[in-house]
């Protein structure tokens, strides 16, 4: 359900960019990356290209998914290989 509800408020703010909106904070939108929606919001900005010339999100992004991978990685590696 995050997912979802990721992906539709970055179409969203995409389309109130385009027609001088409100807008949906970064801040928020970067929340919802560390929650667990990184990869689907970096997939539906490069698509829309919505804000990749913004480094915090085209390079942020990437680190967000990379950080998750290290902590189920991790996880795993704890509760299941030691």
């Amino acid at each position: 359900m995050l997912s979802i509800a990721t992906v539709v408020i970055t179409i969203i703010d995409k389309k109130r960019a385009e027609n001088n909106g409100w807008r949906t904070p970064e801040k928020t939108l970067l929340t919802l990356a560390l929650l667990g929606a990184a990869l689907p919001e970096y997939v539906t900005m490069k698509k829309i290209k919505h804000k990749t010339k913004h480094n915090k999100f085209m390079i942020g992004l990437p680190v967000i998914m990379l950080l998750h991978l290290i902590i189920i990685g991790a996880s795993v590696y704890l509760l299941y290989l030691r």
